[in-house]
């Protein structure tokens, strides 16, 4: 991907490209596991997962892999980090968005967005603060000022980790990603006035397990009422030309998944990784 980049899932996502990643908790032993696999990135699980901060910042660096790093072209680390925080949207916890991003995340990922408001807050809640007039200065930042470990996690000086660490694509240039999860019926159908007034959103994620629930038919991805849901997704986004996010991909329904146009594919965390292997022949990236 692109060599300049710090954020390789903004790099395949700019470029067009499928991302490949999975998921797994703050735990160091599983960041060692994950260390040296074929991903793209890694969704360090914090929804359903403790929220254990000292883990998350052990895991972060135990994720790192230095003979990718020096047999790369930057500073950019073969598998970007992520952070599912446990807020709900509607919660509007900025603090746990200050947190992972101050540790060193390249990204949040926001559960249960269903309303503009909270799509807003989302993105302000990983932007710095700006004065009105400046540019980029809608959504106006919350996040507040704490640079130092996360520009060393990302091998930077204060001054430098400033002018990379705002959201993408708001900052064509911005290392950050901000993805939202839609959960709800809700979600659904305020997705498109959230993606046409709230800027810096980089990636929808499609969140499979709740939607079903609401719809009363929990855990059948496969029914006509979440095939529909997850259309109604995909059309928006792809209008807008946003990525979305599939989270269960599995090697039995990866080529559905690149046929319908989810273009960041999310597979179970095992070690064989049937879903990744055949999602990068299947786009050429094997």
């Amino acid at each position: 991907m692109t060599a300049q980049r710090l954020n390789n899932v903004i790099a395949g996502l700019a470029a067009g490209q499928h991302v490949f990643a999975s998921f797994a908790p703050a735990e160091p032993a599983a960041a060692i596991e994950f260390s040296t696999t074929r991903y793209d990135a890694l969704v360090i699980e914090m929804e359903h997962k403790p929220w254990d901060v000292v883990a998350l910042r052990d895991s972060l660096q135990y994720l790192l892999n230095r003979r990718q790093i020096a047999e790369g072209d930057g500073l950019a680390p073969a598998l970007t980090p992520l952070v599912r925080i446990p807020a709900n949207g509607a919660e509007k916890a900025q603090w746990h968005a200050k947190q992972v991003l101050d540790l060193g995340a390249y990204g949040v990922v926001w559960p249960h967005i269903s309303t503009v408001e909270e799509a807003r807050n989302a993105v302000a809640a990983c932007r710095y603060p700006s004065l009105p007039g400046e540019p980029r200065h809608d959504p106006p930042g919350l996040r507040g000022d704490s640079p130092a470990a996360a520009a060393r996690y990302w091998g930077l000086t204060n001054q430098q980790y400033y002018a990379k660490s705002d959201v993408w694509p708001l900052d064509p240039d911005g290392e950050i990603l901000v993805a939202l999860m839609i959960e709800d019926q809700l979600g659904v159908a305020n997705l498109p006035r959230i993606l046409d007034e709230v800027p810096g959103i980089g990636l929808v994620i499609v969140g499979e397990g709740d939607m079903s629930q609401e719809l009363g038919i929990p855990r059948q991805y496969d029914h006509p009422l979440m095939v529909e849901s997850k259309r109604r997704v995909l059309d928006t986004c792809q209008a807008r030309g946003v990525a979305v996010g599939h989270p269960h991909v599995t090697a039995d329904n990866v080529k559905q998944v690149l046929d319908d146009g989810y273009r960041f594919l999310m597979s179970a965390p095992v070690r064989s990784y049937p879903g990744l292997d055949l999602g990068r022949t299947l786009t050429g990236r094997s």
